[in-house]
Order: C-alpha cells, then structure tokens, then sequence
C-alpha cells in the first residue's frame, strides 16, 4: 500500500494539540451552570444583530451550528440556545496557561491560534501517547480544560488523527492506517483542500482521500497545475514534509468590524479605521514587530467585498506613517455606498529584535 515517504525519518514524531470548543469551555469554565445546555459565543452575543458564530457547545452542534454561521441564522437553529459575547481577553489568558504546559513538553511548537499548536516530540524519550495523555492530564487539572492530541509522523497526520475523536480524543495514525482510517474520510480533511479544491475535485468524481490517493497524477493535471497536483497526490498517500516551525512570525494583524448599521459617512469610516489601526498598531508593538503592507477591506451591503492595500519602502512601527497610508487605502474605495463591514489589516510582518526566550 502507498505510504510515506521513504525520505521522511521514521523517529519523527508529531502531535497536534486542539482544544475542544475553546471558546465555549472558557465561558463554561466561569459558568457551569450552563453545562449540557446549547451555548454559543459570538459577536456581542446579541442574536439579534449581526456577527457571527466563534465557536459554539456540542450541544448545540447538533442543531446544525458551526463558526463563521450568522447569530441570526443560529438563532433559528436553535431558539433556545445561550448566547454569549466573545471575551478575548479572557481566551487568551486561559491560552498561555494551556501553552506552559505545552513549553514543559518540547520548545519546538509552532501555534495554529489561541487554542491550536503542534509539537514536534522526536527527541523525547519514552512512548508519545504515554506523553500526550499526560500532557491532557496536566492541561485539564490545572485549567479545567480539555484537549484531543493527535500524534503522526508527519504534522498532516496529527492534525487528521487529533480530528477523529473529539472530545477529548487521542489517536495515533502511522502508515499503516491510511487505507482503513485516513482514505473513507472526505477529501476537505487534508491540508490545501478548501471548499474550492474540493469543488473541482468533486468536479473529478474524486470525493474521499481514497478516491484521491487512486487518481493518477495525469488525471489531477488536467486540472491543476502541476504543483497543486502533486501536492494533492502526496497528501492523499500521507506524504508531508512541512516541519513544525516554531520561530514563524505572524503574516498579518488585523481588525475588523461589521456595522448594526450601513455607514454611508466617509468622516466615519475614516475615524474607525483610525481607531482600528490604533488598536493593531498596539498590538503590532507588543510583538515587537514591523509592518511593510497596509491593507483596508470594505464590504458592501450587497456583500461584494473590495480590499486596497499599499507597500511601504520599508518595514515600520511608525503610527503616523502607517495611519496615512491607511487614509490613502481608504479613500481608493468607493465610499458613497453603504456600507456593512470595514477592516484594517497590517501585512509583510518582520521582527523588531529577536523575540524573549520561551519559558
């Protein structure tokens, strides 16, 4: 049966951490009594004006509601369910008491997020699922928190394995499982597949992985480059490379904000996008990180989205500098429509100095 590949060390040993319902279980944490009820944490936590859907409790899973799902739409879902305002500021304090756990285990990490990281454990002694129950143990006592890890030879199979068992799941997937366990899941599981890869490889007749491991690359050529073919290929038969990069700096910082009502005032738009870069731009010091991209995202009422953005002849923390080009990037839009959702984003992200040594 196809496997690895041959140059991947077999000592290599990966594990994907994904807290279950991050979000939810935080605001469970501090109000138990809506345990076993159907929560969702979104927006201001107000069904009746917009935003969306963070994250939400099995309970209400059932009904059909996921993230990135409107609060309207999960209202209708399920009438009943609470609905909760999101708090970053608590998710992220119970995000570094997960990460210190995760530091005592191996310092090559590299986050996906607040509640997402994967390890890479090679150089561990001892037997990894041993290590990865124990590390559940230790998150969930000390935070009241709970985790599914999954462990590969690779970071693609840990992300697939630590999927299967949610909640509180721990699988391991090796070689050997790809034919039974990995090849009847749906094609969209493996990384690079999105809802528009996935489309055209529906288009193929291709809808599991197994379907897409038995394609021949020349059937996948004939619809994707030949990169994009190969990568799908490998991915099928459990090929991946991609080491856990635990230095990586952050690609972009962004805000957004999406309006109870259509803004048709440039003035407006104009100071919100100035109190959005005040916000990102604090953000981007505390990181000790320079900005080279300045983008801002428009989104209209019929919801066609527009983004302009600007480069800069150089990386800079500079707020004026960074506020005027955001000035510039907005009014390249066309402001006299209405308008539901701005953003502002800052991209080409680069170190300031070397980031404080992990704990």
């Amino acid at each position: 049966m196809p496997g690895l590949d041959p140059a991947t060390p077999a000592r290599r040993r990966i594990m994907h951490l994904d807290m279950d319902a991050f979000f939810a279980a935080v605001e469970l944490r501090r109000r138990p009594e809506l345990r076993g009820q159907p929560m969702v944490v979104g927006g201001r936590g107000d069904p009746s004006r917009r935003g969306v859907v963070s994250t939400c409790t099995y309970e209400a899973r059932v009904y059909g509601i996921h993230s990135g799902m409107a609060l309207r739409t999960a209202a209708r879902l399920c009438p009943d369910a609470v609905f909760l305002p999101v708090d970053m500021a608590a998710y992220r304090e119970a995000s570094e008491a997960v990460f210190r756990h995760l530091y005592r285990v191996t310092p090559v990490i590299q986050a996906v997020g607040l509640d997402e990281a994967y390890l890479d454990v090679s150089d561990r002694a001892g037997d990894a699922v041993a290590l990865a129950r124990a590390l559940k143990k230790s998150i969930r006592e000390d935070t009241g928190l709970v985790a599914s890890v999954g462990i590969g030879p690779n970071r693609l199979l840990a992300k697939i394995a630590s999927d299967l068992e949610k909640p509180d799941g721990l699988t391991c997937l090796g070689p050997d499982d790809l034919e039974d366990r990995v090849w009847p899941l749906n094609a969209r599981v493996l990384h690079g597949v999105g809802p528009k890869t996935g489309a055209r490889l529906a288009g193929l007749g291709i809808e599991t992985v197994g379907d897409l491991a038995r394609t021949p690359l020349t059937t996948l050529g004939s619809e994707f480059s030949e990169r994009h073919a190969r990568a799908l290929h490998d991915a099928a038969h459990g090929r991946d490379e991609r080491p856990v990069q635990s230095q990586r700096v952050r690609k972009s910082i962004g805000r957004e904000r999406t309006f109870q009502t259509d803004c048709r005032s440039s003035a407006r738009l104009a100071w919100e996008a100035e109190q959005m870069l005040t916000e990102v731009h604090t953000r981007l010091c505390q990181r000790h990180l320079l900005a080279r991209t300045v983008t801002v995202k428009i989104r209209y009422r019929d919801f066609t989205t527009h983004t302009r953005s600007q480069s800069l002849t150089g990386p800079t923390d500079d707020f004026a500098t960074l506020a005027q080009t955001t000035r510039a990037c907005l009014y390249a839009h066309r402001l006299h429509r209405a308008v539901r959702l701005l953003g502002v984003q800052l991209a080409g992200l680069e170190d300031s100095h070397p980031e404080p040594a992990r704990p």
